[in-house]
């Protein structure tokens, strides 16, 4: 337990991502939405389990904790606890709406927080351009999910004001991850499959804009495209994804395509394009198939004792 990682917590982004895109699925087949709130009933347990442990390893080994939030990769794997919350807010809203605003603002004030802290860090910390890739994204970019329930529970100026800082983040933090992998040396090994996470950013912008704006609208059909285009480019280096051996990074595959999946449900029902609908059930079985493994493998390593060890 002393190992107990915080990047567990990015498997309940994947889940929850999922019952989102399930029970955006209802038009496919009748029992999508029950799938859905099934997903929606285990993400819950699991950020509840996840949850006990984590706050078990504060209690009793602190110092650990504090290094890993102190760390440069490591600490930006604590936003996805706020982000799981606002993830479960989304899930339930249509479905318990109180519990739903209770998560929402927890959530919200939460990754408010570790916004600030993340960039008071670039700001007052001296890092290298090696130290930088996909899992910066989280801390920053996951404002942009505010607005999704946030236009139910309260003013729209301050989904518009998550929003804001959640896409200039993003625009920014894109060109240096550009820059980082065309100019400087690869990712580490382990941290490859967080190349998905490029995927989220559009594709969660495009639909919290929707949500906002009710418009698709030229620039709601950029950040579409964008995401298409990164899903797109991703899927042709799957030669080099297929041999990476299981690392818990892998979860870093899931919410980005449960992300995408449901970016194109959105986009079905704002134009009736069978296109996006099509491809959209394609990749909503990529996904469950993708999720389905990278929690068949995290069980594996959990059985053979390999779940809590040292990282380096």
């Amino acid at each position: 337990m002393q190992y107990f990682p915080v990047t567990l917590f990015v498997s309940v982004m994947g889940i929850t991502g999922l019952s989102i895109a399930y029970q955006r699925a209802g038009h496919f087949f009748s029992l999508a939405g029950d799938v859905g709130i099934g997903l929606l009933f285990f993400a819950f347990s699991l950020f509840s389990g996840i949850g006990v442990l984590y706050l078990w390893k504060i209690l009793h080994y602190p110092e650990e904790a504090l290094k890993e939030f102190n760390h440069p990769v490591r600490f930006n794997f604590f936003p996805a606890i706020s982000i799981s919350l606002l993830l479960l807010a989304i899930a339930a809203m249509e479905h318990a709406p109180d519990l739903a605003r209770g998560l929402w603002v927890v959530g919200a004030v939460a990754h408010l927080a570790f916004t600030v802290i993340a960039v008071s860090r670039w700001i007052n910390r001296l890092y290298s351009i090696q130290q930088f890739n996909p899992a910066w994204f989280i801390p920053v970019v996951g404002n942009i999910l505010v607005p999704i329930a946030g236009v139910e529970f309260a003013s729209k100026e301050i989904s518009w004001f998550f929003f804001s800082v959640g896409l200039v983040f993003w625009l920014s933090l894109f060109t240096i991850m550009v820059y980082r992998l065309g100019f400087h040396d690869h990712l580490p090994e382990k941290l490859f499959p967080t190349l998905f996470i490029l995927i989220a950013p559009p594709a969660i912008a495009f639909v919290s804009y929707f949500r906002l704006t009710g418009s698709f609208d030229p620039a709601a059909r950029v950040l579409l495209y964008v995401a298409v285009f990164l899903t797109l480019l991703l899927f042709t280096m799957y030669r080099k994804f297929v041999k990476l051996p299981f690392f818990l990074s892998w979860w870093g595959y899931t919410f980005p395509l449960c992300a995408f999946t449901i970016s194109l449900f959105v986009a079905f029902r704002a134009t009736q394009l069978a296109i996006f609908n099509i491809f959209g059930g394609l990749m909503l079985l990529i996904a469950t198939l993708v999720v389905m493994m990278v929690a068949y493998k995290t069980i594996g390593l959990i059985r053979r004792g390999k779940l809590c060890v040292p990282e380096e």
